[in-house]
């Protein structure tokens, strides 16, 4: 069965991987980049090699959170229903650590905006035929320090990044609950892999990027990873494994997930 699925931060990487190869296999494909060009030459491009005239792109910039809340309702607008939803957008290297409004810049695009998208197009994915929400976790996963992510208190790339993947574990995990009729996975696509981001950050890979495509499609496609939610793939070693114990923590997940109402509602 054919499913359409959103991407975001399918203009690069194992975003546009995983776009070429879904709609080349004729599922309906939705990407999102930051760069109106770059949307723009991808949806040409996805038409081209699938023969689909029906390839939507939307633009919005993640460390914008308004931005983020807009483009959810021109999907709402365009789009029937949702049966994949790929939280693939994400941000290691950066000019600036804070957004606009002074909020940790990885926090906000990593996490925040997942966060405010997905839950302004939870009506889309409930119209999807066995819907499913794929986050983009990470095997670097930090306790949420929160003064950190408000911008008082500076902390390194590596541990913004790592608190930002855990956050969107925990969420993930709490989404799951929630949202019974939806299956929530978190992934680790796998670590330093061969991407334009992995190459800014580190200058080198581990892993080739069709090993991160592979698993996104496998999870959003395959019938054996269908009603395994609320858990998390850890691609690094092929399996389903324990994330960080703060994932399972229900005091803290509750203090992030308020701590998160407060800052996108």
């Amino acid at each position: 069965m054919k499913k359409n699925v959103l991407i975001t931060g399918s203009t690069d990487g194992i975003g546009k991987l995983l776009a070429i190869k879904l709609a080349k296999e004729g599922h309906g494909v939705i990407v999102h980049g930051r760069s109106e060009e770059k949307v723009a030459h991808l949806v040409t491009e996805l038409k081209t090699q699938s023969n689909k005239s029906d390839i939507k792109g939307f633009v919005a910039d993640f460390s914008d959170i308004n931005a983020v809340k807009q483009m959810a309702e021109e999907v709402k607008k365009e789009i029937s229903h949702i049966d994949i939803l790929i939280n693939n957008a994400g941000v290691f290297k950066s000019s600036s650590s804070r957004n606009a409004d002074g909020l940790d810049l990885r926090f906000t695009v990593n996490y925040l905006a997942p966060v405010a998208l997905t839950n302004r197009l939870l009506p889309l994915l409930k119209k999807g035929n066995n819907s499913r929400i794929i986050n983009l976790s990470s095997a670097a996963q930090s306790p949420v320090v929160y003064n950190a992510i408000s911008g008082s208190r500076e902390v390194s790339v590596n541990e913004s990044y790592a608190i930002s993947k855990l956050a969107l574990t925990m969420w993930s995990f709490y989404l799951a609950k929630e949202q019974k009729d939806i299956t929530v996975i978190a992934v680790n696509p796998g670590s330093l892999l061969n991407t334009k981001m992995a190459l800014e950050a580190y200058g080198q890979h581990w892993s080739p990027a069709d090993k991160g495509t592979n698993i996104l499609y496998d999870l959003a496609i395959s019938d054996k990873h269908k009603g395994m939610t609320g858990k998390y793939f850890d691609n690094d070693n092929g399996m389903y494994s324990q994330a960080h114990p703060d994932a399972y923590n229900e005091d803290a997940i509750k203090k992030l997930i308020e701590t998160t109402n407060q800052i996108i509602d």
